[in-house]
């Protein structure tokens, strides 16, 4: 197939651009590098297959992206859009553009080529949420315009339009709702907790907690996830579809895990609860099981001990590619 890949240079889209490779499609990665890094770019230039567009989706995708030789696209995947706290705050403006008109220049590029689209959303839009696990059908508890909304509402306003094109044009859609995920090829300031936790012990620092440490969240393999879409992509679907580990530890429980990898001797220490953190976050997968046929195969310490490889040897080799 002819794929084209927005935000291809991220952590998640380096990733699923690999796999796609190695199943023998042809991709076209498009990205700004806003957030995403050059070397996961790097690393694919070499693959016969692979294709790179360096362009803000936000203001247009079109034809013109494509290269030589690729006429036609089969799927348009959408996961253009900082993903971390730190990096949307930072660029709250360009979160929610990358949301709005790059959904819909993304959704246009599909409809013009009759191609299938696959919105990569994401668990914040269930906000802080009064509904635990959070399934599918759940609206969602969110501040529309807090510190984290940018995010939040670009997501929820990319899933409204997604289905929009599905209703009224005819768009063969899928979404995915992606919860924590972690893995190899992370940005060292990605500012989320496995990335401050893991480069704080390396560095021999205390590992910080906010709050109380109470609040959780359920980690997902970077693998497992792209195992799910790539499964999603097989079936007709286009409701939301949760995919995430539900497998749930207090944030206090998962720095003690990175603290006892790395140096057990490091204390923990505890700042102030960021602003309109959630207090629970755990997905309900029953649909991905039904659906899919999709669980989540890599354990914690095992996921963990390979991204804590990586973050010493870049270089390391990955978990083995989704089959």
């Amino acid at each position: 197939m002819n794929v084209l890949l927005t935000g291809s240079a991220g952590f998640v889209g380096s990733h699923l651009a690999e796999h796609l490779l190695h199943a023998g499609h042809t991709v076209v990665g498009v990205d700004n590098y806003l957030s995403g890094q050059r070397s996961n770019t790097e690393a694919l230039r070499a693959h016969p297959r692979f294709h790179f567009v360096q362009a803000d989706v936000s203001l247009g995708l079109h034809e013109a992206h494509l290269p030589p030789g690729v006429d036609a696209l089969d799927w348009v995947l959408h996961f253009a859009s900082p993903a971390s706290p730190p990096h949307y705050q930072q660029h709250p403006i360009e979160t929610l553009m990358v949301g709005a008109q790059g959904t819909q220049y993304a959704l246009d590029l599909a409809w013009r080529q009759g191609a299938r689209f696959l919105l990569a959303s994401t668990s914040e839009v269930y906000g802080d949420p009064h509904v635990h696990p959070q399934p599918e059908g759940y609206w969602g508890h969110v501040n529309p315009n807090g510190v984290r909304s940018c995010y939040d509402e670009a997501k929820r306003y990319a899933e409204a339009l997604t289905m929009a094109y599905h209703r009224a044009r005819g768009v063969d859609t899928r979404i995915i709702r992606i919860f924590n995920t972690y893995g190899p090829r992370m940005r060292a300031d990605d500012g989320r907790v496995v990335t401050n936790l893991i480069h704080q012990a390396l560095r021999g620092e205390p590992l910080t907690v906010h709050g109380d440490g109470q609040q959780t969240r359920s980690f997902q393999y970077v693998t497992d996830l792209v195992d799910g879409v790539l499964r999603l992509m097989t079936v007709t679907h286009h409701d939301p579809v949760n995919l995430g580990n539900p497998d749930e530890y207090s944030i206090l429980h998962f720095a003690e895990l990175v603290r006892d990898l790395i140096d057990p001797r490091l204390p923990i220490h505890f700042t102030p609860a960021a602003e309109d953190d959630p207090r629970q976050r755990r997905p309900d997968i029953r649909k991905a099981e039904q659906l899919l046929g999709w669980v989540p195969r890599v354990p914690l310490a095992d996921g963990l001990a390979r991204t804590i490889l990586h973050a010493r040897h870049p270089g390391a080799p990955v978990l083995a590619h989704t089959s």
